[in-house]
């Protein structure tokens, strides 16, 4: 036979073969709730599993001073598994009714570990990788005391501010409140004449809303955890500007202090400029800004595309410019940990390492500070701290000492190691590859290897993250 032939006959048979094979049997629909928690070593019970988000459209509606609210959360979502039932964050939040496709759905309300679960039942099972959409109308008070720690900043004029790291984002609304499932917002936040409103992401326009209330459009194009969720109503002013290759700059301040807070908002454009020429890597979002509150909030928070401050991190600014640090600090973020998400919290040293250790670099090169200092003086130490609260890699809790200046003594051991070129190569790798995803310090190691080609950075990167003992510093053998 020729070789057409040949070739005519195998496709024939296997053919006949499939045609007595029958039709081939497909997976058995088997619905089962999905779980209640996503995982994560230092929160277990924090998310949900069964369903990835796409998209948040939160509406809502508040009123200042009383501090109620009535809200809508619509949620498009896909199945990862056959679902009978899933499950929502959410804490101190009063549910009126639960739609999923349009239809009514049966709920419930549980007490968690760290606030409540919403067991949504829909009228019928979800097929895996079915798309559906969730519905949750529900109404509150931001005074009420929940069931975990606030989310809810107050300030003295009758407003608000979110600071919803790590697990408050559920104070405000039903959300899969995990960094593993990052997704696209919009916002729709409605309050009286008199009030401004803020949210993450592009302002999009506003409207007329019944009872001389005005409702603000905002819309997150970049996928977004929920813990970064940066929503206001306050007598606050939007500051614009312009910055690097037309970024789209908007601040809000206090409505009776803008003179005081111009200035230092409008470092911002040199702070980004300068921060693109280091990283090597644009700035990943489309607009960003500050937040300066009036009262009510003493931290700093790096809600994406709006860093949150409270006011006592300006109080010396007629006299010093200190206060950038911490504006540096919060901006970093904005590409480790919000463009950059760990997968799990046990990660976050990939957040807060990088934060202090650019910080610190800014201040050094403006001369107000020794990075070399600061660093010695972590190192010296973080040795008791990686046996009192784990090292950086695995810290039993959140917000120590080990994962923001014991990580930034990893990274300049790194930095110490390989170089400065070679370190600057493969923190822009790291910010390139992984830009709107998750990654954790495994993750971080694999690109260190890659992109040095030099295997011996496992272990001094293991030793660095995971060891109960401080390590040698390269190039310091004094230090101790």
């Amino acid at each position: 036979m020729t070789r057409t032939l040949r070739t005519a006959v195998a496709v024939a048979a296997a053919l006949a073969t499939l045609a007595l094979a029958g039709p081939a049997q497909a997976r058995p629909f088997d619905p089962r709730p999905g779980a209640d928690g996503a995982g994560d070593p230092l929160f277990p019970t924090l998310g949900n599993g069964g369903y990835d988000v796409q998209r948040y459209d939160l509406s809502f509606d508040f009123t200042p001073v009383t501090y109620d609210f009535h809200a809508v959360m619509k949620i498009k979502a896909k199945a990862t598994q056959d679902l009978s039932s899933f499950n929502l964050d959410i804490d101190s939040l009063a549910i009126d009714a639960v739609e999923v496709d349009g239809e009514k759905a049966t709920w419930s309300v549980t007490t968690g570990r760290s606030g409540q679960e919403l067991t949504v039942t829909p009228a019928a099972g979800l097929h895996d990788r079915r798309s559906f959409d969730v519905a949750v109308t529900y109404h509150g008070n931001g005074r009420t005391t929940p069931v975990g720690v606030p989310g809810w900043r107050y300030m003295s004029d009758g407003g608000f501010a979110s600071a919803a790291q790590s697990s408050r984002a559920d104070t405000f609304a039903p959300v899969n409140d995990t960094t593993m499932d990052k997704a696209r917002w919009s916002f729709h936040l409605t309050a009286p004449k008199g009030w401004t409103a803020a949210a993450n992401g592009t302002a999009t326009g506003t409207r007329k809303a019944p009872g001389n209330r005005t409702t603000w459009d905002f819309r997150v194009d970049d996928p977004m955890a929920s813990e970064l969720l940066g929503i206001s109503v306050d007598k606050q002013t939007k500051i614009e500007g312009r910055g690097p290759h037309g970024i789209k700059l908007r601040h809000y301040v206090p409505e009776d202090q803008v003179a005081t807070y111009k200035p230092i908002v409008e470092r911002t454009a040199g702070q980004i400029a300068w921060l693109e020429k280091t990283l090597g890597v644009r700035y990943p979002f489309d607009t960003y800004g500050v937040q300066i509150v009036r009262d009510g909030y003493s931290d700093a928070l790096e809600n994406q595309t709006l860093s949150l401050f409270g006011p006592g991190w300006f109080k010396d600014a007629a006299t010093s410019t200190g206060y950038t640090d911490v504006m540096v600090h919060e901006l970093t973020h904005q590409w480790f940990g919000d463009s950059v998400t760990p997968t799990t919290w046990r990660s976050a040293w990939l957040n807060e390492g990088p934060a202090v250790y650019y910080a610190a670099l800014w201040a050094d090169q403006r001369g107000t500070a020794s990075m070399e200092e600061k660093m010695r003086t972590a190192y010296g130490n973080l040795d008791a701290v990686r046996k009192s609260d784990g090292p950086p890699g695995r810290p039993t809790e959140l917000g120590g000492f080990n994962i923001y200046d014991g990580a930034a003594v990893t990274l300049y051991a790194l930095d110490q190691r390989v170089g400065d070129h070679d370190f600057d190569a493969l923190m822009k790798s790291w910010l390139t590859k992984h830009r709107h995803a998750n990654a954790d310090s495994e993750d971080f190691i694999d690109n260190a290897v890659t992109v040095t080609h030099d295997p011996s950075l496992r272990p001094f990167l293991e030793d660095w993250l995971y060891s109960e003992d401080n390590p040698p510093m390269p190039g310091h053998p004094d230090w101790k």
